[in-house]
């Protein structure tokens, strides 16, 4: 019998295969696209990315907290003596939800409001003018990584807009940028979780993302503000390194929430993002229902080659007694 997930696995292998071999078939489609969002004032707003996560978070979280709600046979951390098959315990009302969602966007509104947007492909001068700095004396200029502070005059007291790149990017530089990010951000929060749960301090302020009876997917944004932080400016990292499109961004977004929102699931999905993938690759949300069972191992969030690295040098460097 073929496999639930292979009619899906060729789809998107085809999808994904022809934007990276044909980005001419991609592109027409690509230009009318980002035409529409770039004469858009709300794609243009500094704030754009921190409400557009919020409003994809927002729908897809509840569709998944729905669905463990009423699958409680798909259940991961069941304990020994407890039915699987029992309803799932109530999930957080929306009152504190919002007090959430205000804790999750003051910071990043702050930042949008104060710091100057880089993105790849735009020009040093257009980053200064909305910075409203003179774009004839830029102090940004071989610069792009580093922070900076909009200009702030009576005339233009907060950075309220984002200069964008004039043209869109090919369905090639989409895929392999989208790709090559989320394999940069597994690989740098490894090591930042792992950090989470070995050093004391650090230790204290992620306890709260395991303060929680059953791994569920409302425990994807139940964090303390400074791992909040740490978690956003990572992404951000990642999509920056590599020079990203302002349209990968865009569509980073809802992927990245999938994947946070998947693994913290707490259901073992016939169609989950672990099933799409080769055998292997993937962590899942077995790993990570594992990881806040235990917290002794499965720190990198979506694939398993650094955490199956560290069990191999764990073995073959047995701690001394």
């Amino acid at each position: 019998m073929a496999s639930p997930v292979l009619l899906p696995r060729l789809a998107l292998g085809l999808t994904l295969g022809s934007a990276i071999a044909f980005p001419a078939l991609y592109q027409p489609a690509l230009e009318k696209l980002y035409a529409y969002v770039l004469a858009s004032s709300i794609f243009r707003a500094s704030t754009f990315e921190t409400f557009w996560t919020v409003i994809i978070y927002a729908i897809i979280e509840p569709l998944y907290t729905a669905k463990l709600a009423h699958n409680p046979q798909l259940r991961l951390a069941v304990k020994k003596d407890e039915d699987s098959t029992k309803p799932r315990p109530k999930m957080t009302r929306p009152t504190p939800r919002i007090k959430e969602g205000l804790t999750y966007i003051a910071p990043l509104l702050l930042l949008d409001l104060t710091m100057i947007k880089k993105f790849g492909g735009v020009p040093v001068q257009d980053m200064a003018l909305s910075g409203n700095y003179d774009p004839n004396n830029v102090s940004m200029r071989g610069n792009f990584l580093a922070p900076s502070l909009h200009r702030f005059t009576f005339d233009s007291p907060l950075q309220t807009t984002r200069a964008l790149p004039p043209t869109p990017p090919t369905s090639r530089q989409l895929v392999l940028q989208l790709a090559a990010s989320i394999v940069i951000y597994d690989s740098v929060f490894f090591f930042f979780h792992l950090a989470l749960h070995m050093l004391p301090l650090l230790n204290k302020i992620h306890s709260i993302h395991h303060k929680h009876g059953e791994i569920n997917p409302q425990i994807t944004n139940q964090l303390d503000i400074f791992e909040r932080l740490g978690l956003v400016l990572l992404a951000n990292f990642s999509l920056n390194i590599i020079g990203s499109h302002v349209l990968t961004r865009t569509l980073f977004v809802p992927m990245f929430v999938w994947l946070l929102v998947d693994i913290h699931s707490g259901m073992n999905q016939e169609w989950g993002y672990d099933k799409l993938l080769p055998a292997g690759w993937a962590a899942g949300s077995k790993r990570h229902s594992h990881h806040h069972q235990h917290g002794t191992k499965y720190y990198e969030p979506f694939f398993n080659w650094w955490d199956d690295a560290l069990e191999w040098f764990a073995k073959k460097s047995p701690v001394k007694r």
